[in-house]
């Protein structure tokens, strides 16, 4: 994050009219104004300035002596070192205040996202997601000083209204959305479009996506799952009231944006996307003595042991190359989309952040080279989501399926096989929580503590990480390990409200270890009746 607000920083003092949309989870937020992670990122920047210094040394040795990796070593001291700078000097160790500085001047909208990450359409309760959403809410507020008027949902995961057992209808998402001011949601590419997933969907990209489709035979996978229909991800729709069981013109006052394929693949594709090229920062291969990475892709089939030495240059160039490409990609549809309609319309690219710096380390340039392009371009104009919409309002109305960017477009990735044992002690304790919100309707001050931190606990269990990592395979231990952490956490306190006997010393020991949504209000979590 200090790499992509430095790009954007350089782009604000260039005097270029740049804009867009950057997603915030509630969850991350926290973590980037916290003092301990920022004390562990300065621990960490030590870290690496140091092991580069042992790598200079280690390749000036006469025995080990590499001149090439020498002065790469040199290069990445000064990369960390300018970090570390950055941090401290020029956003003064607050980087929710450097966001925050940008959107209050225009440059860039902060969207939300569920408080923790957690997959709505597979929650049991209204409750549950109607807390997911109130504690994203009150935590944007508290940290950006104004409403969010647009959200990323989980996994892009949607579900319509549906009759649930007993004949109650379940409202759909975009009631809970509307209802917190949320005007505005994006969606894969097949949500609106129909037709077969592809990109994260399919499982043929960069990163921690890609590696469900080697796992599995991902169901549906390779066949539509929605029937191919006449709307486009150019153009933005309402989407359907499906709560109110209306006529489909009835909408919901939230507008959804579909992501576009040819954009997202040619940065998300594992085959051919910008990522992928050979003269890129190998992810992979690290050097056994400090864990730095110095070497490039070199060749789709190259052993990780025989890659070639990094060059920044070399990568520099390429990445001159990607941007003016992608900029005259951006363009091109756009002319395109006019021509054939006489409308203008709309591109959304929308990616993972962690994909630029992490996956793909020259993606943060990369992205300030793309949005210079296209700001001095004179044909594209730069927009954010909720700034497009208040100048160009949706004229139609879309009935929006149920699904995710996930692989096969549905809910597999966190319901599976290997994950189905996780749902049981979800669901258990969102119950649970429904009935002590209900059951404590004025609370002595050691229950009120309590309840704050039982709630906080339901948050951090409803995460989508954890059966998300299982699924992949990429951290599968440490996520079993966590979220079985919080759903003990969760029992310890709720039995001791049960019993009478609420446990406001092992309460406040837990607020301590994850310090999260301070005014959070377990209230949110009774019976919803929105």
């Amino acid at each position: 994050y200090i790499p992509l607000l430095e790009t954007l920083y350089d782009l604000r003092a260039e005097g270029v009219p740049f804009r867009l949309t950057i997603g915030i989870t509630p969850i991350l937020a926290e973590q980037l104004a916290d003092a301990d992670v920022l004390d562990h990122l300065d621990a960490y920047l030590d870290d690496r300035i140091e092991a580069a210094k042992k790598d200079m040394i280690y390749f000036e040795d006469e025995e080990t002596a590499d001149p090439a990796l020498r002065a790469l070593a040199e290069w990445y001291l000064r990369v960390h070192e300018r970090i570390k700078s950055a941090l401290d000097s020029r956003f003064n160790r607050d980087l929710i205040g450097a966001f925050k500085t940008l959107q209050d001047e225009g440059y860039i909208e902060i969207i939300t996202c569920a408080a923790t990450h957690g997959y709505l359409p597979l929650l049991s309760r209204d409750s549950s997601i109607n807390g997911q959403l109130k504690t994203a809410v009150t935590a944007y507020r508290r940290m950006f000083g104004q409403d969010p008027k647009g959200i990323w949902l989980p996994e892009c995961a949607y579900r319509p209204a549906y009759r649930a057992e007993g004949g109650r209808v379940r409202p759909g998402l975009e009631h809970f959305l509307a209802e917190n001011g949320i005007s505005v949601f994006f969606s894969e590419s097949h949500t609106i479009t129909g037709g077969i997933p592809v990109g994260v969907a399919a499982g043929d990209v960069i990163g921690p996506y890609g590696s469900i489709k080697r796992r599995y035979v991902v169901p549906m996978a390779n066949k539509p799952i929605i029937p191919e229909r006449s709307a486009t991800t150019y153009l933005p729709y309402y989407v359907a009231d499906t709560t109110s069981g209306a006529a489909a013109e009835q909408h919901s006052g939230v507008a959804i944006i579909g992501r576009n394929k040819r954009a997202g693949e040619q940065v998300w594709s594992a085959d051919w996307g910008y990522p992928g090229d050979y003269d890129y920062r190998e992810f992979h291969r690290k050097a056994a003595t400090s864990g730095l990475q110095y070497w490039r892709i070199s060749g789709s089939k190259v052993d990780l042991g025989h890659k070639d030495i990094y060059h920044p240059e070399w990568a520099a160039i390429k990445v001159d190359q990607h941007a003016e490409h992608f900029a005259h990609l951006i363009t091109d549809q756009l002319r395109q989309f006019n021509g054939e309609t006489g409308e203008y319309g709309l591109i959304a690219a929308n990616y993972d952040t962690e994909l630029f710096g992490h996956w793909w380390y020259e993606g943060v340039t990369w992205m300030g080279k793309v949005l210079r392009h296209l700001a001095q371009s004179g044909e594209v104009e730069l927009t954010t989501a909720s700034g497009y919409l208040s100048e160009h309002p949706p004229k139609q109305v879309l009935n929006v399926p149920e699904g995710s960017w996930g692989a096969g477009g549905g809910h597999f990735v966190w319901d599976n096989a290997e994950t189905h044992w996780m749902w049981k002690p979800i669901h258990e304790s969102e119950a649970r929580m429904e009935a002590l919100a209900n059951r404590f309707s004025d609370p002595t001050n050691d229950e009120y503590r309590v309840l704050k931190q039982a709630a906080r606990e339901l948050l951090l269990l409803e995460s989508s990480d954890w059966p998300f990592l299982v699924t992949t395979g990429q951290a599968r231990e440490y996520s079993i390990q966590r979220f079985s952490q919080h759903v003990e956490r969760f029992n310890e306190l709720a039995s001791s409200l049960e019993k009478g006997k609420p446990a406001v010393a092992r309460a406040d020991e837990l607020w301590e270890l994850d310090k999260v949504f301070p005014d959070i209000d377990y209230r949110w979590f009774g019976t919803y009746g929105g």
